[in-house]
């Protein structure tokens, strides 16, 4: 076991209820051994990103603290993500949950299988609206999330649901 260090996912889903299985993805990666999850964004319905013609997303931020390496977490995700029935079909494409890592503190990777921090982030307001919301002052590439989510157009990012639509603390919904 390594050392716990806190890392950001951001979450998205477009295809099947999204709601529910964004609520379902957090309760997996809480149960996993080595993550502890610590703080959940309120929920945004969003515009696609990259190919425009498909539904509308709902995304959300995470916070965990994790004793898993980088590479660890990718596998703990991408197995979420295939047990909910995500698909493989074309990148950016209609999936029924997308999870990325953002960013793991004190680590920066470039290999064929993750990037960190997430190459696309700070272009995103999808990723930077949630994600501003529960860590504000997360330096990323000489930034603050904040300073980057000012400098994103965040017109198609609308809020639906406060941070209440998952508790995170008391796991009533875990």
């Amino acid at each position: 076991m390594t050392e716990a260090r806190a890392a950001y996912l951001s979450l998205g889903a477009n295809l099947g209820n999204r709601e529910e299985t964004l609520r379902e993805t957090v309760r997996r990666l809480a149960a996993a051994d080595g993550v502890k999850t610590l703080a959940v964004s309120s929920l945004y319905e969003t515009e696609p990103w990259g190919k425009k013609d498909q539904p509308s997303f709902l995304n959300i931020a995470v916070s965990l603290q994790t004793t898993l390496s980088p590479e660890e977490l990718l596998a703990l995700t991408q197995a979420v993500e295939t047990e909910l029935g995500r698909v493989r079909h074309e990148r950016w494409g209609p999936r029924t949950i997308d999870v990325d890592i953002l960013h793991v503190e004190g680590v920066e990777r470039n290999s064929p299988t993750l990037t960190l921090p997430h190459p696309y982030m700070t272009e995103r307001a999808f990723v930077l609206v949630p994600l501003a919301e529960i860590t504000p002052d997360l330096v990323v590439k000489g930034r603050t999330v904040e300073e980057w989510r000012k400098l994103a157009d965040d017109g198609g990012v609308i809020r639906v649901a406060g941070p209440e639509w998952i508790d995170v603390d008391g796991g009533a919904r875990f």
